[in-house]
């Protein structure tokens, strides 16, 4: 029986890493591993304004496990990434896999990368969410070189991130094999699509008329789900379904998530603090353009006139919610900027639900245009707008969607890494 630890958040966390996290834990064990999560205590800065413990979930999702979690390491307590390295060591796993979605954590984690290779013969493995990312800073560059040098193999869920990391060590030799072997000239790559969710599962018993009289949505839903992110381009959504309004009077658009950076009070003295200070180091480190701090979308409602049409729950959801707002809807709306890919893609596979996209990162591997679903051009909203026609005028099958799904398994994602 292989051990295997996995760093990265645990399920007390919100959002797509710690699903993730939790997901990847329970297929290894079905695999026949020994798994442990070491997870954050804080991931970030303490100075960023923002709430990242999951408030609303209330099922534990390790139940009927033997899945051992510790909270150990905390972005801003250098002392607790040594007390990381030393409790992994102690339980002596023969992998150790990383999750990698933020260049911003590159310092805490190359560390203790660097230090487990010194004490430690397991395999370390970086899980590749993203490799730079969507806001770049002046110190992202560096953060990801020095955490992104330490592992010998790395999980890519497309050739895009592949190819980004390939850019980050131009001179460095990437394979990619199932097969590692300890070359230590050699970077060894696996190739995996991001699994279907599993713990997202459709209600049998779900009424979806009943919900969308409830809902007050008409006949076709349009579905945006996740957090708001100027990445994933909600604008964009809003602006191609108000051009959709104008011919169509039996749409919807749904809107579920939470405004990414408006958790906190902001009433509060601490919430004032930390954004002022964060506000300064912004101005110090990212581009203006890629300051997100303004960005509200959801004004674009009024702004077109187009509130008696959409349908917003601006919050966070709780895993136990999610399938209502996937089973009313007959489409999921992935209008990206950029993209790596997509826990929401992800999610809208559990339900057959076709998703149209930009033609952007990954979603041209997984998106088959006219097939599983439509692709659209990004920031052109006319495409955008198009698409969301065409989906209404040649439906996609739901059958087809459950073949790339079928792709897509986490038992196929657990057996490889244990190969």
């Amino acid at each position: 029986m292989k051990k295997v630890v996995i760093f990265g958040p645990g399920p007390q966390f919100k959002g797509g890493i710690a699903n993730y996290t939790t997901s990847l834990a329970k297929a290894l064990e079905k695999q026949g591993a020994e798994v442990y999560i070491v997870s954050w205590t804080q991931q970030y800065p303490s100075i960023i304004p923002r709430d990242f413990i999951d408030r609303s979930s209330k099922k534990n999702l390790l139940d009927e496990t033997n899945i051992k979690v510790e909270y150990i390491t905390n972005y801003n307590n250098p002392l607790s990434w040594k007390e990381t390295v030393n409790a992994i060591s102690k339980i002596n796993p023969d992998i150790t896999i990383f999750q990698w979605a933020i260049a911003i954590q590159g310092l805490p984690m190359g560390w203790i990368a660097n230090k487990l290779k010194q004490v430690c013969k397991c395999e370390i493995i970086f899980d590749l969410h993203v490799v730079a990312q969507k806001e770049g800073s002046s110190i992202d560059k560096a953060m990801i070189r020095y955490a992104l040098s330490k592992p010998n193999t790395f999980i890519v869920h497309s050739l895009k991130t592949l190819e980004e990391l390939q850019r980050v060590f131009p001179n460095q030799k990437f394979e990619i094999t199932d097969n590692r072997s300890p070359i230590t000239d050699h970077k060894f790559v696996i190739k995996l699509y991001h699994p279907v969710y599993d713990m997202f599962t459709p209600d049998l018993s779900f009424d979806k008329e009943k919900i969308k009289q409830e809902l007050g949505l008409r006949k076709h839903v349009f579905l945006f789900f996740g957090f708001i992110r100027k990445y994933k381009g909600l604008h964009n959504v809003i602006r191609s379904f108000a051009k959709l309004v104008k011919e169509r009077d039996d749409v919807s658009l749904l809107i579920v998530g939470e405004s990414f950076w408006n958790t906190l009070d902001s009433k509060k003295l601490s919430t004032k603090i930390k954004k002022s200070l964060f506000g300064l180091i912004k101005k110090m480190l990212i581009r203006k353009s890629d300051d997100e701090s303004n960005y509200r979308p959801l004004d674009l409602i009024d702004e077109l006139g187009i509130r008696d049409r959409v349908v917003v729950v601006n919050r966070y959801v709780g895993n136990e919610e999610v399938h209502k707002y996937f089973q009313v809807a007959d489409c999921n709306v992935l209008f990206y900027l950029v993209a790596t890919p997509s826990g929401v893609e992800s999610i809208a596979y559990n339900f057959k639900l076709p998703s149209i996209a930009t033609r952007v990162g990954h979603f041209p591997e997984t998106i088959k245009h006219g097939y599983n679903g439509y692709l659209a051009q990004p920031e052109n909203i006319e495409s955008m707008y198009e698409t969301m026609k065409l989906f209404l005028e040649n439906p996609i099958s739901r059958e087809h969607v459950a073949e790339q799904a079928a792709n897509m398994s986490w038992e196929n994602y657990g057996g490889t890494i244990l190969n």
